[in-house]
């Protein structure tokens, strides 16, 4: 069966920067807090831009923001706001930089009641992608129905990363997202 054209799995298979995510990430579950920590801020980077551009500034991003270590992000202060807000190989957006801080710290406070980020997210699984806009909207910064949606379907927490006659379609249900449970 062919992939329909319109489908982010047509356009990322063989991609330089889509074709590696598509294959390897998206959709797939994640567990780790700075994982989906990671996940979390560039898709709220995205917002307004291409994902190809957040796929190609990664490293940079991974770099400005220690590895994307959830502890560290939400020690940051107003030095290293002005670092990340003057480092060109990320989004340099007061409202996105801010967003990462706060997020976080938001993490970080999860953990306390929760355990981990995972665990939030799979103490309030399943629910409808419009609940969790509303709960995504509560808990942290700059995460609309996109962003929200997006990071979901991203992580295994929505159906929809990819269509079924997709090769990697197969590998993420063998992966056992939490959607499919």
């Amino acid at each position: 069966m062919a992939l329909p054209p319109e489908s982010y799995c047509h356009v990322a298979r063989g991609h330089e920067y889509h074709g590696p995510y598509h294959d390897t990430e998206y959709g797939f579950p994640l567990s780790g807090d700075n994982a989906l920590f990671e996940r979390l801020l560039l898709e709220i980077n995205q917002a307004g831009l291409s994902w190809l551009t957040i796929l190609k500034k990664r490293e940079g991003f991974r770099v400005a923001y220690d590895g994307f270590d959830v502890d560290r992000v939400a020690s940051y202060g107003d030095a290293d706001r002005a670092r990340l807000l003057g480092d060109p190989g990320i989004i340099r957006n007061r409202l996105k930089v801010e967003a990462a801080i706060h997020n976080a710290g938001r993490i970080v406070e999860l953990r306390e009641e929760y355990g981990s980020f995972a665990e939030w997210l799979a103490g309030h699984h399943p629910r409808p992608k419009g609940e969790w806009v509303k709960l995504f909207k509560k808990t942290f910064r700059f995460t609309g129905g996109e962003i929200t949606g997006e990071f979901l379907m991203s992580t295994g927490y929505l159906p929809g990363a990819h269509v079924p006659a997709c090769p990697v379609y197969a590998e993420v249900e063998a992966a056992d997202p939490p959607w499919m449970r």
